[in-house]
């Protein structure tokens, strides 16, 4: 029999939707969001030419550069304010996690509750101005070694800084006002918005290849069927979880003993999430980037390296799966600790059947969630190769991370939407309840 939950979830329809006012409000303010989003990226930061920008990047755009304009909503191709992205914050973020679980002041910061988060949020925002001002002068000198500046020299380095510091620290800004006020995570939509901006362009280059004969139909219609079965496998995956059963003993409250209850502890199959495959790609395009900034192409072993990471060969691939793999481990391990689990439910009171309380119980989550990471792992790696493999077939604009990061946003986005319809719909009905309560009175 279908639980109450899920008897209202069935009666969600668009009635529903037209009376959640809160939610049509949220909704308003996140596409408002994402529209300024928009036009930032293509304000030019000051002092640079456009058409050399464009050439520029033509040349460099099959490497990490390519890929961050795909992030980016095509904001690094016109070197806009927003070119940098919400990238450092992620990169803040990341880095402030890994801290976290190995510097032991932190750790203590981060187990104070809610005041400690609010200071490691702090440090992130702190570290994301630091790692911003990096990468904003590393482009500003970047540029400067090539005829895209029209007047070179320390003041625009000093304003390059400032703007992509500026339009950085906004994104980041608009971001947590999404996830506050808005629908769904803010750094997500913004990244998924980028995204999905490209998408359109790049499948209308890919069937004009078709139309004009560059492209087989079979082919054509094969990668739109691979796309398809994908996104499925995307939605399966990422739903999937594996359930450890807790149990919890009776207990007595008063003069009343409550029997035992038992809920479930889900390990999901992807708890690293689309980090792993961000991280491997930039990690795996950093050769031939290095080689295309330089103008004489680099030393030579570099030039080879480049060669034989170029995206589509076997080398490429092989070292591609090997980084998502070895990520999908290590950002498991970072953001899920088994023996702070075991202790939360050793104070709890509850107990996995059969598993002793304690170090024997982080033991047998690690060893269930190790198993079920090498699934993850092999999803990821498989999910963001494929398109690789037919790369050489058919010129694709966009990659499985690309793909793996509007579903799994999308996904999540809409059941946010769900949830607050769930919660318009019970908050109906306590209305109802109290008012029927009054009549009887």
């Amino acid at each position: 029999m279908a639980s109450q939950a899920e008897q209202l979830a069935s009666n969600l329809n668009f009635s529903a939707f037209a009376k959640a006012d809160d939610l049509k409000k949220r909704i308003l303010f996140t596409l408002g969001a994402l529209i300024v989003y928009r036009i930032g990226t293509y304000i030019p930061i000051p002092g640079i030419d456009p058409s050399a920008v464009a050439d520029l990047f033509q040349r460099q755009q099959s490497g990490i550069l390519g890929m961050f304009n795909m992030f980016s909503g095509g904001a690094v191709g016109r070197m806009a304010i927003f070119a940098l992205n919400i990238i450092p914050y992620i990169s803040a973020s990341i880095i402030m996690q890994l801290l976290a679980a190995t510097v032991p002041s932190l750790e203590e910061i981060k187990k104070t509750g809610s005041q400690g988060q609010k200071t490691i949020n702090q440090y992130t925002r702190y570290l994301t101005v630091v790692l911003a001002t990096v990468q904003g002068y590393a482009i500003a000198v970047g540029l400067q070694s090539t005829n895209a500046v029209i007047d070179p020299g320390v003041f625009f380095q000093v304003t390059t800084v400032i703007s992509l510091v500026g339009g950085t620290m906004f994104l980041m800004w608009l971001g947590e006002q999404i996830t506050s006020r808005g629908i769904g995570n803010g750094i997500s939509l913004i990244i998924f918005a980028g995204i999905i901006a490209q998408l359109p362009l790049a499948l209308a280059f890919m069937f004009e290849q078709g139309r004009q004969g560059a492209i087989s139909t079979p082919v054509l219609l094969g990668f739109v069927i691979m796309t398809v079965v994908v996104i499925g496998f995307i939605v399966f995956f990422e739903r999937a979880q594996r359930r450890l059963i807790v149990q919890y003993p009776k207990r007595q409250q008063g003069n009343k003993i409550y029997q035992g209850d038992s809920s479930h502890l889900p390990l999901k199959l992807n708890s690293a999430g689309v980090i792993p495959a961000i991280f491997a790609s930039s990690l795996i395009f950093l050769p031939a980037t290095a080689a295309d900034i330089s103008s004489t192409g680099g030393p030579e072993w570099l030039a080879a390296v480049s060669a034989a990471l170029g995206p589509g060969s076997p080398g490429f691939i092989i070292l591609f799966a090997f980084l998502i793999i070895f990520f999908a481990f290590f950002y498991t391990a970072l953001v899920f600790n088994p023996m702070d689990t075991a202790d939360n439910l050793k104070k709890s009171g509850g107990f996995i059947p059969g598993i002793r309380p304690g170090e024997r119980t982080a033991q047998h989550i690690d060893y269930v969630l190790t198993r079920i990471t090498v699934m993850g792992a092999l999803f990821l790696a498989l999910v963001c190769v494929s398109p690789e493999l037919i790369r050489g077939t058919i010129p694709i604009a966009f990659g499985g991370t690309s793909i793996l990061i509007v579903v799994s946003v999308t996904m999540d986005t809409v059941g946010q939407i769900q949830g607050h319809m769930l919660a318009h719909q019970y908050d109906g009905l306590i209305k109802k309840s109290r008012l029927r309560g009054k009549k009887r009175k």
